[in-house]
């Protein structure tokens, strides 16, 4: 399950670009009530970068716990 809260891409013309768009959800996965694209941008986006950059800080938070 994504660890994140999901988006059902209502009216988003980025969602296939999307991490939280495209994830596999899980039965018990969280989602934004509404679409955040505000019809110029999304705040929310999660695209390649995002997640490559979630995954460094994983990586590197591994060691602090």
């Amino acid at each position: 399950m994504p660890d994140i809260t999901m988006c059902k891409g209502e009216g988003c013309p980025i969602k296939k670009h999307c991490y939280r768009h495209i994830a596999k959800p899980d039965e018990l996965q969280s989602y934004f009530v509404e679409s955040p694209f505000d019809g110029e941008k999304c705040e929310m986006l999660w695209s390649d970068e995002s997640i490559r950059i979630y995954e460094q800080l994983k990586n590197i938070t591994k060691g602090l716990k």
